[in-house]
């Protein structure tokens, strides 16, 4: 085997037997004190896993001699700071929120702990801004066009209960029609200019002339006359620039066409009442709440 070694002629070392256009490996031993250490990583890994939880087993992991765990470290800091709070907590929980001053412990807790709630629960749809999502339909928090209300009374409702859900009984609910099943497109058509033209939109005069009696008979239920919304409906304003969905022709004839169905969970079960009244302040003092 020594006869069919490759010495390489400057260094004199063979090599292992790899060849890139040439360039060939030299066969050279590791450094000593690199194996030492590598070596040492591997008693050290092995000591790790017994010491502490490391191996996964079907419910469960190895709990490790020491029994320790980052885990169960946090759930002892958690219950300690909530040991700490649990008085302003229930405060919170049992408080009309209406008679809460800003300056007040109870209302400074809420809206630091509804921020919490809001980034852990809300703003995958809302967005951590709660600005929304438009293209998805998912409303902007920060302004004042609330559909269902913005008080704190109709955001702490909200909440608790949802919109359009099927596991709360008590959830907001409104449904609009799909007039793609009512109207022609024509008809389609001379609806959306219409709304265009009283959302103050260029339109088309002769179409919106044509789709006015059909708004009259067909959505001023939920609209209003003037088309300025019913929030007891959830009924949203079609005179101002505020658009769930977006308010330009081809979006309009969609929603006119294929209706909306947004659906937002009900929170009450999942979050405890301070949760729920934390939220709620967060949201309404964010600037958009009446």
């Amino acid at each position: 085997m020594a006869d069919q070694k490759d010495i390489d002629d400057a260094t004199g070392v063979d090599t292992t037997g790899h060849d890139w256009d040439g360039i060939k490996e030299l066969n050279n031993p590791l450094p000593r004190w690199w194996l030492w250490c590598f070596y040492g990583t591997i008693v050290w890994g092995v000591a790790y896993t017994i010491a502490f939880p490391a191996w996964p087993m079907i419910n469960s992991a190895t709990s490790g001699v020491l029994g320790y765990s980052t885990r169960a470290e946090v759930v002892e800091q958690i219950a300690v700071v909530e040991a700490q709070n649990a008085e302003v907590s229930m405060r919170l929980a049992s408080a009309d929120l209406a008679a809460l001053a800003p300056d007040d412990p109870a209302y400074r807790y809420g809206v630091a702990g509804g921020a919490s709630v809001f980034l852990a629960n809300c703003s995958q749809c809302h967005g951590s801004g709660a600005a929304g999502v438009q293209a998805a339909g998912y409303p902007n928090l920060l302004d004042d066009d609330w559909l269902w209300g913005g008080t704190l009374d109709d955001i702490e409702y909200t909440v608790r209960h949802g919109i359009r859900n099927e596991t709360d009984p008590d959830a907001r609910w409104t449904e609009m029609p799909a007039f793609g099943d009512i109207f022609g497109k024509e008809e389609i058509a001379a609806s959306v200019e219409y709304v265009l033209s009283i959302s103050g939109k260029e339109h088309d005069a002769g179409l919106a002339e044509q789709g006015a009696p059909l708004f009259v008979e067909q959505c001023t239920a939920c609209h209003g006359d003037a088309g300025e919304g019913i929030r007891e409906l959830g009924a949203p304003n079609l005179t101002d620039a505020i658009w769930l969905y977006g308010g330009d022709r081809d979006t309009l004839t969609e929603t006119i066409t294929y209706s909306r169905f947004g659906v937002m969970p009900a929170w009450g079960p999942r979050l405890d009442e301070t949760q729920i009244k934390a939220v709620t302040l967060y949201l309404h003092q964010l600037g958009g709440g009446e």
